[in-house]
């Protein structure tokens, strides 16, 4: 005879009904864990590394946990909130996400072997002044807007999912990616024209 699992069964219920129930049975909890944990983890390994993320993603659940009480599913979905919670937490690792970012953009070409063809090489060479220089431009972005584009970029999160997640205006979101997208594009401009100026 084939077992069904009772509608209140943590595997059957939406997130937000998954934490109303956490409220009084903790171990329901476990189940928004295991739907979302791989997500939070890829965004904090994409931020800081593999090395910490692990961690930080636990902590995030943990913090969630521990807050599940003033969860209100009126102000977005539980993935956004995770999202916030993760970003906060980041904050306090900010200082090693700029460092890894300026010693991404301090990384040497390596040596190419001299039986490379010279198109490949001169490839490779764009490639890693284009990296450095990214990087370089990411590690000296504010705060609010490094966030905003890193929850796009390994977040995949919309405009409104960011706007929840961080607790701000939706305009701010919009505003923000704006500003980025203009420091970037100049970024790679400059590459653009100092490649381009080294041909002639």
């Amino acid at each position: 005879m084939r077992m069904t699992a009772p509608p209140d069964s943590p595997g059957r219920l939406d997130d937000a009904a998954l934490i109303e129930q956490s409220r009084h049975r903790p171990e329901s909890f476990a189940a928004l864990y295991d739907r979302h944990f791989g997500d939070i983890y890829r965004y904090v390994a994409a931020r800081i590394g593999p090395q910490a993320a692990d961690d930080l993603a636990s902590e995030t659940f943990l913090v969630a946990f521990r807050k599940r009480d003033g969860f209100d599913p009126e102000r977005g979905a539980v993935r956004r909130w995770l999202y916030g919670i993760a970003t906060n937490l980041l904050a306090d690792h900010r200082r090693s996400e700029t460092r890894r970012l300026e010693a991404l953009a301090r990384v040497p070409v390596a040596s190419p072997a001299e039986s490379e063809h010279a198109d490949r090489v001169a490839a490779r060479v764009t490639a890693a002044a284009t990296q450095r220089r990214l990087a370089a431009e990411l590690s000296r972005l504010p705060d609010g807007e490094r966030d905003v584009l890193l929850l796009v970029a390994y977040g995949d999160l919309s405009y409104e999912e960011i706007a929840q997640a961080l607790d701000i205006p939706l305009g701010t979101v919009a505003s923000r990616l704006n500003r980025v997208r203009r420091k970037l594009r100049a970024a790679l401009n400059d590459i653009t024209a100092e490649s381009g100026g080294s041909d002639g």
